[in-house]
C-alpha cells in the first residue's frame, strides 16, 4: 500500500470565487498527482453523499458525465466504485469517510481498466466546502511536495531556550536568597525542610519515571477518558503556575501595595486581581482549546509558565540524580517511539499516538508547545497544522540547567556550567530539528537533548577538577556571605 497525503483545492462560483484547500488520502501506486496547480484540471463536483455507488443504478443516467463525482464510503471496495463512476463518465472519484481518513488499498490487478483519480476526503470536509463555498464547486487534485524546513521549527526553538534558560536562572536566584538567609539554627531548619519537599534522590526519581511509563500506557489505552483529567490538571497546575510566575515579576514593583485583611491575614490587593487573571486565563483556554487560530498562543504561554516554574521548585540535589533521571527518561522517550510500534497491533507509535489523541479521539493532550506550520503542505491540512515540543523536552534537560546554576551559585563559578549547559541545550534542539527534517518524522528529542547536556556539563565539572564536588552536590555554607 502506498498511501499519501494530497490536497483538494476548491473554487466556488462567486466573484472573486473563494477557494479553500482540504486533505485527502490517495494511493501513489495508482494514480500520479501533479505537484502544484499549474498543472493541475478542475472539474465540477457533484456531490452524490447519498448513495455509496456499489451499483450503476443507483444514480440517474448522465448526472456524472465528465465530473468530479463524491460519494460514500462502504458496502464495496474502492475499486469498484471506481469503476462503475468511470463507466458513467466521471473524471475524478473522491469517497467520502466519516471515520479517520486511511490507507486506501485494494487489489488493482483485477482492475486495470480503472484511470481516473482516487481519493479518500473525510465527509465533515464536504459539508464544509458546500457551506463554504456553495453548491456550485469546482475542484482538483494535488500532492506538492514536503517542505524540507518550517519555519515555525524557529519558533518552537526560541520558546524552549528561553524557558530552559529563565527557569534554570529563577531557580539560581532562589537558591542565592537560600544561601542569604542562612542566618540562625532556626531559619536553616526551616529551609532545610521546604527543601527536601521539592527535591528529587534516586528513589524518588526511579519512582517518577515508572509512574510516568504506568501513566502514558494507561492513556493509549483509557485515552477518552483521561484526557479530560489531565486537561482539568494542567488548567489547575498552568493557572498556578503563571500566578508564581507573575507574582515573582510584580513583587518587584514597588507600586500598588495597599493591602486587605481578612481572616487575620493580610494580603495585596494586587494579588488578588493577579490571581483571578491567571484563573480567568485558564478557564478561557479550557473553553475554547479547540480553536485553531488563537488558542495556541493562550496554551504557549499557560505551558511556559507551567515549565518554568517545574523547574524552579523542583530541585536535584547532585548531578548523579540528574544523570539517573535524564538517562531514564531518555531510554523512556526511545522505547515509546521507536520499540512500541513492534509491540501495538496497529504497528503505531505509543509516543505518538497518544500525543496525536489514539483512535481519532479529537481532544489532544494540553502538554505540548504548539505553534502553526507556516509552510503550506499536505501535512499541515491532514495531520500535524502545528509543530509541537513536549513539556518533557524543556522539563527535564531544564531540571539539569537549573543544578547547573545553583551549583555555579554555591561555588561563585561565574555562570560558567549553567551558560555551558544552556548552550549545550540549543545545540541538542537543532540537532533534533536536523535529523527531524532528514528523516521527515517525529524524533524523541531527549535523544539528542539528553546526550549534549549531560556531556557538556561533564566535560565542564572535568576541566575545573570539580567532578566530585559536582557528582555529589555542593552543601551550603552556614557562614556565607555574598
Amino acid at each position: 500500500v502506498a498511501a499519501e497525503e494530497g490536497i483538494l483545492h476548491a473554487s466556488g462560483s462567486g466573484v472573486p470565487p473563494a477557494t479553500k484547500d482540504y486533505c485527502i488520502i490517495y494511493n501513489s501506486n495508482w494514480v500520479s498527482l501533479p505537484k502544484s496547480l499549474d498543472n493541475a484540471t478542475f472539474r465540477t463536483l457533484e456531490n452524490l453523499t447519498s448513495t455509496v455507488l456499489c451499483s450503476s443504478s443507483e444514480v440517474p443516467s448522465g448526472v456524472m458525465k465528465d465530473k468530479a463525482v463524491v460519494v460514500m464510503r462502504g458496502n464495496c471496495t474502492f475499486l469498484e466504485k471506481a469503476r462503475i463512476a468511470q463507466n458513467l463518465g466521471a473524471k475524478m472519484l473522491l469517497i467520502a469517510s466519516k471515520s479517520r481518513l486511511s490507507a486506501i488499498s485494494d487489489n488493482k490487478t483485477d482492475f486495470e481498466d480503472v484511470t481516473i483519480p482516487i481519493a479518500l476526503i473525510r465527509y465533515n470536509d464536504i459539508v464544509d466546502m458546500q457551506l463554504v463555498l456553495g453548491h456550485e464547486v469546482n475542484v482538483t487534485l494535488y500532492a506538492p511536495p514536503l517542505p524540507e524546513f518550517d519555519y515555525s521549527m524557529v519558533v518552537i526553538f526560541l520558546i524552549a531556550v528561553f524557558t530552559v534558560a529563565l527557569g534554570g536562572y529563577w531557580s539560581g536566584v532562589a537558591e542565592l536568597e537560600n544561601l542569604k538567609a542562612v542566618a540562625s539554627p532556626g531559619e536553616r531548619e526551616t529551609r532545610r525542610k521546604k527543601e527536601e519537599n521539592v527535591t528529587f534522590t534516586p528513589v524518588t526519581v526511579i519512582l517518577f519515571v515508572v509512574i510516568c511509563c504506568v501513566m502514558l500506557v494507561l492513556l493509549y489505552f483509557f485515552y477518552k477518558w483521561l484526557v479530560y483529567v489531565i486537561i482539568s490538571v494542567f488548567c489547575l497546575a498552568s493557572a498556578m503556575s503563571l500566578y508564581n510566575c507573575l507574582a515573582a515579576l510584580i513583587g518587584e514593583i514597588p507600586i500598588g501595595q495597599c493591602r486587605v485583611t481578612c481572616c487575620n491575614k493580610t494580603i495585596e490587593v494586587r494579588l488578588i486581581f493577579l490571581a483571578v487573571f491567571c484563573i480567568a486565563a485558564a478557564v478561557v483556554w479550557a473553553v475554547f482549546r479547540n480553536e485553531d487560530r488563537w488558542a495556541w498562543i493562550l496554551q504557549d504561554i499557560l505551558g511556559v509558565a507551567f515549565c518554568l516554574n517545574f523547574i524552579k521548585t523542583l530541585k536535584m540535589p547532585n548531578f548523579k540524580s540528574c544523570v539517573i533521571l535524564l538517562g531514564l527518561l531518555l531510554l523512556y522517550d526511545v522505547f515509546f517511539v521507536f520499540i512500541t510500534p513492534f509491540i501495538t497491533k496497529n504497528g503505531a507509535s505509543i509516543m505518538v499516538e497518544v500525543a496525536a489523541g489514539p483512535f481519532g479521539n479529537s481532544e489532544k493532550l494540553p502538554v505540548v508547545i504548539r505553534v502553526p506550520r507556516l509552510e503550506h503542505s499536505a501535512s499541515t491540512l491532514c495531520d500535524l497544522p502545528f509543530s509541537l515540543l513536549g513539556f518533557g523536552d524543556i522539563i527535564v534537560p531544564g531540571l539539569l540547567v537549573a543544578y547547573c546554576r545553583r551549583f555555579d551559585v554555591q561555588t561563585r563559578s561565574s555562570s560558567v556550567y549553567y551558560i555551558s549547559c544552556t548552550i549545550a541545550y540549543a545545540v541538542g534542539m537543532v540537532l533534533t530539528f536536523v535529523v527531524l527534517a532528514l528523516m521527515k518524522m517525529g524524533q524523541p528529542a531527549l535523544l539528542y537533548l539528553v546526550p549534549c547536556t549531560l556531556i557538556t556539563s561533564s566535560l565542564v565539572a572535568w576541566r575545573r577538577k570539580e567532578m566530585k564536588k559536582f557528582w555529589k552536590g555542593s552543601s551550603y555554607q552556614v557562614g556565607w556571605m555574598p
